[in-house]
């Protein structure tokens, strides 16, 4: 059986995967890290190119993942499968309005073009473009440092949690992004505004 990749539960167990990893999963490395990290732990092998569909990384456009790709994920961060991983978030106290209401708007949906606007506290706002591989690039901005020009990689955006900007570079700065860049906005109190202005 396969599953939608944008449901709010894989996001979920997205976040977990990645907060346990201490890995930004933005690059094709990160997930050869993960592959080592998933034998090593689990003596579970799996391939990179099947993690990164669940990461949307893919480029061949794939939107399903297996169940034996989610049980092998929801074991590594402490569950016993996928079916329990669900229960599990059903139980947890002040989690299930958050996990089944939150907005989220994943790279993989986008098109090449697709303009959004997002904001945090305390009244910030910031008009971003999707490039394509998962990168974006600044349009506009009020009351932040982030400037037009500036570009970023993103996977997620969900309302209500902090936003890592991964490999961020400034306009003015030349040649390739450096990996260890990150920006984060909405420490405290994560996004306010997740919209889409267009979808070309």
């Amino acid at each position: 059986m396969n599953f939608k990749t944008n449901l709010p539960e894989i996001a979920t167990l997205r976040n977990r995967v990645k907060e346990k990893a201490q890995l930004p999963l933005d690059t094709h490395f990160h997930f050869i890290q993960l592959v080592a990290e998933l034998e090593k732990e689990l003596h579970e092998h799996m391939s990179e190119t099947t993690l990164e569909r669940v990461w949307g990384y893919s480029t061949r456009g794939y939107d399903t993942v297996s169940r034996r790709t989610l049980d092998v994920l929801s074991r590594y961060i402490g569950a016993q499968n996928w079916e329990d991983f669900c229960e599990i978030l059903r139980n947890e106290c002040g989690r299930e309005s958050d996990l089944f209401m939150t907005k989220a708007i994943t790279s993989q949906s986008l098109a090449i073009g697709t303009r959004l606007l997002i904001g945090w506290q305390p009244d910030r706002l910031c008009e971003i473009c999707y490039l394509g591989d998962n990168r974006y690039e600044v349009i506009r901005t009020e009351n932040s440092s982030i400037q037009p020009g500036d570009k970023f990689s993103c996977l997620l955006f969900e309302k209500g949690r902090e936003l890592y900007l991964d490999l961020f570079q400034r306009a003015n700065e030349p040649g390739a992004p450096n990996p260890d860049a990150r920006y984060v906005v909405g420490q405290n109190h994560g996004l306010t505004t997740i919209e889409i202005l267009n979808e070309d």
